[in-house]
């Protein structure tokens, strides 16, 4: 027998197993869902609410740190100075949560207006599958700097409508939505930047929402951090305490 017969011999004997193997490749996969024995598991959802004026690039480096931690997450863009709180909420976040319906639990982040959005947005609709929330900086009673801006048609332009809805006291937005009835776990600062906004406020502030006002009714719990407004969500110690809350349902707090 010559060294070709004995190959042609391999071929064909290896020609069954090379279809069986082709045969079962053109199965349809059976996935962790629908396998009775290996139930999936619906991942977490976070999704991030920036501020007014800002962009979803100022949420980055949650973003980035949340993904790591094995969230699903949802930066969320919306233009915040040009329609109402409730039609921020209305328009664009509610179509974040119908779209990511499906994830095991929603979580929010939010920071400065986007946490009086997910307030209003909350106040008016149910969630089934609803987590937990952090909100940096809130203006839970409004902003002092609101009150002075809106005194101006220019500082009103600088607002928009949903700024100009951040006032203090019981004409203001903020007072009207009510405490918590959601997890809620928030962090302030304290230290402003810009100390000539920093005497508008009666207390310690960031230069732009005083501690006191970032305090809400029903909060599981509460930081103060030093820094200011702008970037509390950049820094690193704060991005720990929003994945402690998100796990733990409280921050990790030093000494306790």
């Amino acid at each position: 027998m010559t060294i070709f017969q004995l190959r042609l011999g391999s071929l064909v004997a290896a020609f069954p197993l090379c279809a069986l193997l082709a045969k079962a490749s053109n199965l349809p996969a059976v996935s962790a869902a629908q396998s009775p024995s290996a139930p999936a598991v619906l991942r977490d959802c976070v999704i991030l609410i920036h501020g007014l004026g800002r962009t979803p690039l100022s949420m980055m480096r949650l973003e980035w740190t949340l993904k790591r931690a094995g969230y699903d997450v949802v930066n969320l863009r919306y233009p915040s100075r040009r329609f109402t709180v409730k039609q921020l909420a209305d328009e664009y976040l509610d179509k974040a949560v119908a779209a990511h319906g499906q994830a095991g639990r929603i979580h929010f982040i939010t920071h400065s207006l986007g946490g009086i959005v997910l307030r209003d947005y909350l106040a008016r609709q149910e969630m089934t599958n609803l987590g937990r929330a952090v909100m940096l900086a809130p203006p839970n009673h409004g902003s002092e700097l609101a009150d002075r801006l809106k005194q101006s048609a220019l500082g009103r332009w600088i607002l928009g409508p949903a700024g100009c809805q951040l006032g203090t006291g019981p004409q203001g937005l903020s007072d009207q939505l009510g405490p918590a009835r959601f997890p809620l776990g928030v962090i302030a600062a304290d230290s402003a930047f810009y100390r000539r906004f920093s005497r508008l406020f009666p207390g310690p502030n960031d230069g732009k929402v005083s501690v006191q006002s970032a305090r809400l009714d029903g909060m599981a719990d509460f930081l103060e951090v030093p820094g200011g407004h702008t970037w509390i969500m950049w820094r690193g110690d704060v991005a720990l305490q929003i994945l402690a809350f998100l796990e733990q349902g409280h921050f990790s707090h030093p000494g306790k």
